[in-house]
């Protein structure tokens, strides 16, 4: 099957400059490079599930000003449906990214048109309800977030949200998620405390049912509410830029979830079997480990040939 996967989120123009070392705070450090490329982490999972070989549709917005013209084309030359991305005055959202040698980042964003995404309207809940996955991130205004995921809920679609950037959730919220997916730091925001992975997600299956704990370049933990925890190893690369890795990361998982056994059509769904978890979450971490290939964020994003071909290498023909 083709996965379905509507995305509600931010679309921004990455300001990036290659530096020696990530500056600290009032320190000046030269950088080596720069370039302008389209991102924000509704955009990024966007185009990650498009180019995964999901059937992906985006409900956002962009300013009027130069960049909305090259933000929307990014995406559609992914092979995302655009017909729901908005056009709003003022400027559409940056991001200002250093990466250093060690392919580190620090990133600063201006959400511009992005916070201008504060409702939903028909056409976009009917176009969620229709969808096998909602993938959702923290980038634009809760009000949408929390709307969607209403929709979602409603026309029985799987609720996955990536809880980025970090910050507490309103339990209306998460009642609504189906899968959180979070790195460390963030699902310590969420419950409060900073802990082991294991602790952490004991305590953030006090909120969902269901978590994916990414753990970088050693992988990802799952857990959920029927008792079965797991860990992946991520394959071994040379990483050059971790920029978009997490958005690969998440948006191959939105494919893989829907693709490996979620039944579209129940208001809760997902994979049961522990072998189709595992293969689900190999894929997408080896969706993260082929972008931090290469620099850049959506322009660094894999195809699914190129995901299937090092799942393959590390994890075998069965992925």
């Amino acid at each position: 099957m083709t996965a379905r996967v509507v995305v509600v989120g931010s679309v921004n123009l990455d300001l990036v400059v290659n530096t020696p070392s990530l500056p600290r705070p009032g320190e000046t450090v030269l950088g080596h490079g720069f370039d302008t490329v389209p991102g924000g982490k509704g955009a990024n999972q966007a185009v990650a599930a498009a180019r995964a070989g999901g059937a992906c549709a985006f409900v956002g917005a962009v300013g009027q000003d130069g960049f909305a013209a090259q933000l929307r084309d990014n995406l559609a030359t992914a092979g995302v449906d655009v017909t729901r991305l908005r056009s709003v005055p003022g400027p559409s959202g940056v991001a200002l990214i250093a990466v250093d040698t060690s392919a580190e980042n620090f990133i600063v964003v201006a959400p511009g048109a992005n916070g201008g995404l504060t409702r939903l309207d028909e056409a976009d809940k009917a176009l969620v309800a229709a969808a096998d996955v909602l993938l959702l991130q923290l980038e634009t205004p809760l009000t949408a977030v929390t709307e969607a995921a209403e929709a979602a809920r409603a026309g029985g679609t799987t609720v996955i949200l990536n809880a980025a950037p970090a910050r507490s959730l309103p339990a209306e919220l998460l009642a609504l998620v189906d899968v959180l997916v979070v790195n460390q730091g963030e699902a310590a925001t969420i419950v409060g405390r900073d802990d082991e992975p294991e602790a952490l997600l004991t305590a953030l299956l006090d909120l969902v049912p269901r978590v994916v704990l990414t753990l970088g370049a050693r992988g990802a933990a799952y857990a959920d509410r029927a008792g079965l925890r797991l860990t992946v190893a991520a394959p071994r690369v040379d990483a050059v830029d971790t920029t978009a890795s997490g958005d690969s990361f998440t948006g191959a998982f939105a494919v893989a979830w829907a693709e490996r056994g979620a039944t579209p059509g129940t208001a809760v769904a997902g994979v049961a079997a522990p072998e189709a978890v595992v293969a689900a979450l190999r894929w997408a971490c080896a969706a993260g480990a082929a972008c931090a290939r290469r620099p850049g964020a959506s322009t660094a994003i894999p195809t699914r040939d190129e995901i299937d071909e090092l799942s393959a290498t590390t994890y075998g023909a069965t992925g």
